[in-house]
């Protein structure tokens, strides 16, 4: 875990500690450095930092409160795993949830807030290309959301909103140096073409494709989570 000092940003007046370590522990387990299953003390974590215990608490409990760690009584958090069952359960669900509702919004919504995600659509584009993948799971986030929010309905967007959080990705970090994210990432923008145009049929189409392109993502994650990720994570670091 040495290199999670080198990530994090310098502390500034306008951003808190907390915040800027919550930050650093989202891109250390979207990169895999923070391996799903391992439990990590606060205090070690601080001490990878350079900082004090509490903010880095603190940020933890702020993970756990978006599912991405849970708390373990007496020696700190573990962070939680996404199975293939649960993966694909959570894909089935996003599917009969999103697939339709993209038809019913293209019939629906006004063509200025559709083209009003085009700028979200590209930063998604952008952010892929440019290997920024907090930045591209925060754009791609905001995209989904925005546009089921098309439908009125609320607790539809809450959700599909909880469903993202319980199937992220982990080991983000060897699928974009594949360049795997940037044709997932341009679906969007095509996506968006295809509502605009009014064709509700090809809009779904697309979508279902896209939520299935995800899905493939997903399984090679996990997938490179196997054995030997288990070795790696078997370091002294892992266990504070």
């Amino acid at each position: 875990m040495g290199h999670l000092q080198q990530r994090t940003p310098l502390i500034t007046a306008t951003v808190r500690l907390r915040d800027q370590v919550a930050h650093a522990l989202r891109a250390a387990l979207i990169s895999g450095e923070l391996r799903p299953g391992q439990v990590y003390s606060a205090p070690g974590l601080a001490e990878d930092f350079g900082i004090s215990a509490t903010p880095v608490r603190e940020a933890m409990l702020d993970l756990a409160r978006e599912g991405l760690v849970e708390p373990v009584r007496n020696k700190g958090f573990r962070v939680t795993e996404v199975n293939e069952r649960d993966l694909d359960q959570y894909t089935e669900i996003r599917t009969l949830i999103e697939v339709p509702m993209t038809g019913r919004i293209t019939r629906t919504a006004a063509r200025g807030d559709l083209e009003a995600l085009r700028p979200v659509a590209e930063e998604i584009v952008r952010a892929a290309r440019e290997h920024d993948l907090i930045g591209y799971l925060e754009a791609d986030r905001r995209f989904h959301l925005t546009l089921l929010a098309l439908s009125g309905n609320e607790r539809l967007v809450e959700t599909v909103s909880d469903l993202r959080k319980r199937s992220r990705l982990y080991g983000l970090n060897a699928l974009d140096e594949r360049g795997e994210l940037i044709p997932s990432a341009e679906e969007h923008l095509e996506l968006l073409d295809l509502m605009l145009a009014g064709d509700a049929e090809g809009a779904e189409k697309c979508m279902a494709r896209h939520l299935g392109h995800v899905r493939s993502l997903w399984a090679k994650g996990v997938n490179e989570d196997g054995p030997e990720a288990d070795r790696a994570a078997r370091t002294p670091a892992a266990g504070r």
